[in-house]
């Protein structure tokens, strides 16, 4: 048998440190829209040359650079948007730098792969923990030159990260490749344009707590109205005092809205931030603020009335309850998503799946939901399953990271621990232990539904093979075998003896009442005549021994 890998302990998943909450801008009049685009545009500008000035820097950046740069934005913006957008640019520039790392992690695990399987004969198999030889010659010649071209792209790339140059575009890199494409994606050059520079657009502030509402920036009063303070060389288009302009429209957030009312108030930090939607043609508003992550409860009691196990996968979750002995309760539960389509659509499809887990997860009474803790960021590389390109695009379409951060923060509010465990052997052991015995003509047990159970057994501690927990039973802790035959017909015991009882392999021996050791029950003793069967089961019943 094969070693397997060490399981890793199951553990509670901490809460939410953040709060993103979002309205739309109802009720704008033409001149606010033409004051939004204006300062969008004026403030967008300044980013992008602040994120130029970042990037020349590189490695050489310090906080006398940083306040360099924080001067020279003042004079055409003021100093709250000077904040905001060199603390964004240093943001936007450290997510390039980790995205750089992780491109050097993938271009190095491509060439180990490929270097291993050129070194082996061609056509030698591999095992499920090394890759084998390459098929063919063609392939193997196809796969020197490769392995050629991911070195030099990895020597490009460690001289760029040595260097501190990053890649970054503002407005994104898939909208700015979609401008040579504009014939697939169905757009015009004009519809194009305007998400380009409604992307580049910047209108966000982040909070200050002690200042009037949290936002000295962008205000949002406990009644809802919604001011900007303007930079400087637009000042003139202020309808407020201390060249503010107040919007014609009011927000009210029906999620969490006494919530940020409450912070409001009393003059805690909020950050807000204002986008254009370019396909619906509508403004939104987003407030967001900081929280201190919920104390989590001890693993035993988030599992003190069961646990619900989910099983990922790229179009469904599998969900099944389980009581606090590690049995499925009940039937299974699918609840369904579809990941095509826009960035919105997708997310909203996650949301309104994980809504219906939670819905369902509250009207059982359970307190915890287990899920695994999944991470393909090493099982998506091209020279792994090179050949396995639907599997490629399977499991690069779970959404893994989006689901658990969705799940987390839900799940705060709701009351229900999320409980993430290894997801190694769950769903293979799942179909082993689990899919046949639940299975019926009335009830179909796919796959997904056992591995929910094993992810589920697993979060509670049981093993997950199939069994109930053991229970001290007369007789040396085992029941009566079949009662008609012994033929499979009845099935096999419903409980056996503990594995750490002793002497459970052996031949059971009982203890009368009045401690006298009864006969075996093989052979006969010497000296004496054979008996009929009935009378052989007489007597041992008279003398309290098992038959």
């Amino acid at each position: 048998m094969a070693d397997l890998r060490p399981i890793d302990t199951p553990f509670v998943a901490l809460g939410p440190s953040g709060v993103a909450i979002r309205d739309r801008l109802k009720g704008l009049t033409p001149e606010d829209e033409k004051v939004l685009r204006l300062v969008g545009a004026h403030l967008g500008s300044i980013a992008s040359r602040d994120l130029k000035a970042r990037c020349r820097d590189g490695l050489e950046h310090s906080t006398d650079t940083w306040a360099a740069r924080k001067r020279e934005l003042t004079a055409e913006s003021s100093s709250r948007w000077a904040g905001s957008i060199t603390k964004s640019t240093h943001d936007q520039w450290a997510l390039a730098r980790r995205g750089q790392a992780a491109h050097v992690q993938s271009l190095e695990a491509g060439i180990r792969t490929i270097a291993h399987r050129l070194s082996l004969p061609v056509g030698e198999k591999g095992s499920k923990k090394t890759p084998g030889g390459y098929r063919s010659h063609h392939e193997w010649f196809q796969k020197t030159r490769r392995l050629h071209a991911l070195e030099d792209r990895l020597a490009a790339v460690r001289a760029d990260r040595e260097n501190g140059v990053v890649r970054v575009v503002r407005g994104g890199k898939r909208l700015l490749n979609t401008r040579h494409n504009l014939g697939q994606t169905q757009l015009t050059e004009a519809e194009w344009r305007q998400r380009w520079e409604a992307e580049r657009w910047f209108l966000q502030a982040d909070g200050e707590s002690g200042k009037r509402y949290g936002n000295e920036t962008i205000r949002v009063s406990p009644e809802g109205e919604v001011s900007i303070k303007l930079p400087a060389p637009l000042a003139e288009l202020a309808n407020a005092r201390h060249g503010r302009y107040v919007l014609a429209a009011k927000v009210w957030f029906p999620h969490r809205g006494t919530e940020w009312a409450d912070r409001v108030e009393a003059n805690r930090a909020i950050a807000y931030r204002i986008h254009y939607d370019t396909v619906c043609g509508r403004w939104y508003l987003t407030a967001s603020w900081q929280i201190p992550p919920a104390k989590t409860i001890p693993l035993q009691a988030a599992l003190a009335d069961g646990v619900i196990g989910v099983d990922t996968n790229a179009d469904h979750l599998a969900a099944w309850r389980l009581d606090t002995h590690g049995n499925p309760t009940g039937q299974p539960r699918r609840f369904s998503y579809d990941l095509s389509g826009t960035t919105q659509h997708r997310d909203a499809q996650v949301r309104h799946a994980l809504s219906r887990l939670l819905n369902w997860a509250k009207t059982c009474g359970v307190k915890a939901i287990a899920v695994e803790d999944l991470d393909f960021q090493a099982e998506k590389t091209r020279e792994k399953h090179g050949r396995k390109r639907r599997f490629r695009q399977l499991i690069s379409g779970l959404p893994t990271g989006r689901l658990r951060g969705r799940l987390t923060s839900m799940a705060d509010q709701t009351g229900i621990s999320i409980i993430a465990v290894d997801p190694a052997y769950t769903s293979k052991w799942g179909v082993q232990h689990w899919q046949k015995p639940l299975a019926s003509k009335n009830r179909t047990t796919t796959r997904h539904d056992a591995a929910s159970i094993a992810i589920g057994r697993r979060a509670q501690g049981h093993p997950i093979r199939l069994g109930v927990p053991p229970r001290p039973l007369r007789h040396g802790g085992r029941t009566a075998p079949p009662p008609a035959h012994r033929s499979d017909e009845q099935g096999h015991r419903t409980i056996q003896a503990d594995r750490c009882a002793p002497g459970r392999e052996g031949t059971r021996r009982l203890v009368t009442d009045r401690g006298q050791e009864p006969r075996a029950r093989t052979g006969r003793p010497q000296g004496t005549r054979a008996t009929s069967a009935a009378k052989t089961v007489r007597d041992a019943r008279s003398a309290g021994q098992w038959v």
